[in-house]
């Protein structure tokens, strides 16, 4: 830019009302004769005046990519930077001798950034300084979402040239509370009638459990030893003409539940993982022979929290419940592997400190209902019970995970309780006078140890 081109861009400026902002000075660095010359560093998209003690005849600066130069006056220079970097700045006299070479460095303009960092972060305590041709961030902020923010913005400044020195504050630890629920309900009933009538040695016919393989119509209660309660038998007549008659009707129910509260506390940002089970030996078969996997089974859970603004927490998870099923069990080189039973669910959520989430409910209910009858003679009325069985099964299993989040801190190791903290050993009197093998602890705790948990406690199914 010469000096005319600049002298006619200040009289636009002055026509069309540009007028300098209130506050801001223009920079100026001043060479003099035989005085060393220090570094002229210079805002991105701002300029700055160099001043020489006597006129030069010839500029030239090593890489206008980083600052472009252009001349005032034969003792005035002005100086604009561009890009981010170093580059040189040669001042020639009207002899060809050389007056001054000039460092320049551009930096990012920090005034700006330190602008839109309070405009968008009004009450964090962010340091922001210039190391070379990058930003130096240091200070302490609130969450790690603001810290991310923060950086944003800075590469928008100085792209790739960033020194991270924040720290995060503030309660960063997040503690898990998740509850596995599971309840199994089963009911089955059986209804059955067999009949066999035996003509001396001439023969017998045998319906049901009499005309099951092994079943003499001679037995009043076949297979005794393998059948459950529920059945009666008698026998009609006797001499040449002989029949028996055996009623069978049983009714089964069941519960099952389960139930883990696994804790895990974890930083903000990283992971926590927690086994509450075991580890199954799988034979696999190999080249060299058959070698051994271990597969884990029981309660799983892995997190990931992340404390976002106004302490809400982020979670990324993923719970298992899982167990043998050794009705699914299959054989490996004549090993008996038993299958396993797994009920899974992955998901993420946000809540604040405090609050739950029912994150998986799953149920599932099987139904079986099988009839067994002898034709015709089944359908006739009253006597056709006797020559009809009926069996009807159904279970039920639900499953319910619950989280919690809580924000946490450490605290002191005699403000925490263990369970072995609730009993004590027992005295020789409690132990030898009284029989007793532990005795309560002092404390709240004592008083849980003397609670009575003896009782009928159950379910009703209608």
């Amino acid at each position: 830019m010469h000096i005319k081109t600049l002298a006619a861009a200040v009289v636009a400026g002055a026509v069309f009302g540009f007028v300098p902002a209130p506050g801001l000075q223009a920079e100026t660095l001043r060479i003099l004769n035989g005085a060393a010359v220090s570094t002229l560093r210079v805002p991105m998209n701002r300029a700055v005046v160099v001043e020489t003690d006597t006129p030069f005849a010839e500029l030239s600066i090593a890489n206008p990519g980083i600052a472009d130069i252009s001349t005032l006056s034969d003792r005035s220079i002005y100086v604009l930077g561009k890009t981010p970097g170093r580059t040189t700045l040669t001042i020639l006299g009207p002899e060809g001798n050389l007056q001054s070479n000039v460092e320049v460095q551009v930096t990012p303009d920090i005034a700006e950034f330190r602008e839109r960092l309070r405009q968008i972060l009004p009450n964090e305590q962010i340091e922001v300084r210039t190391a070379n041709d990058g930003i130096v961030l240091s200070g302490t902020v609130s969450t790690k979402a603001r810290l991310d923010a923060a950086l944003q913005l800075a590469q928008r400044y100085a792209p790739e040239r960033i020194s991270n020195l924040m720290s995060v504050g503030g309660t960063q630890q997040v503690m898990l509370k998740v509850r596995f629920a599971e309840m199994q309900r089963g009911i089955g009933k059986n209804l059955g009638s067999s009949i066999s009538l035996q003509a001396g040695s001439s023969g017998s016919v045998a319906t049901g459990s009499f005309a099951e393989p092994g079943g003499s119509g001679g037995n009043l209660i076949p297979f005794s030893e393998g059948r459950s309660g529920g059945a009666v038998g008698f026998r009609i007549g006797g001499g040449r003409l002989t029949a028996n008659v055996l009623i069978e009707a049983l009714e089964t129910q069941g519960m099952a539940r389960t139930l883990a509260e696994p804790n895990l506390t974890a930083l903000s940002g990283q992971s926590a993982s927690f086994l509450a089970g075991g580890e199954y030996p799988i034979p696999v078969p190999r080249e060299s022979g058959i070698g051994i996997e271990y597969r884990t089974f029981g309660v799983e859970l892995e997190f990931t929290p992340r404390v976002l603004d106004d302490n809400v927490i982020n979670l990324t998870l993923e719970a298992a419940v899982s167990s043998l099923d050794q009705a699914n069990a299959v054989s490996v080189s004549g090993t008996t592997v038993d299958a396993f039973r797994r009920r899974a669910t992955q998901t993420t959520v946000e809540l604040r400190d405090g609050e739950s989430f029912a994150i998986a409910g799953l149920l599932e209910d099987d139904f079986q209902a099988s009839s067994t009858a002898v034709p015709w003679i089944s359908e006739l009325p009253i006597l056709g019970a006797l020559f009809r069985s009926a069996n009807y099964q159904r279970r039920q299993t639900e499953l319910v995970i619950i989280i919690s989040a809580h924000l946490v801190s450490p605290t002191r190791g005699e403000a925490l309780m263990l369970p072995t903290d609730r009993v004590r050993p027992p005295t020789e009197r409690d132990l030898f006078l009284s029989g007793r093998l532990s005795a309560p602890g002092s404390g709240a705790l004592g008083e849980v140890a003397r609670q009575d948990f003896g009782g009928s406690y159950g379910y009703v199914f209608d």
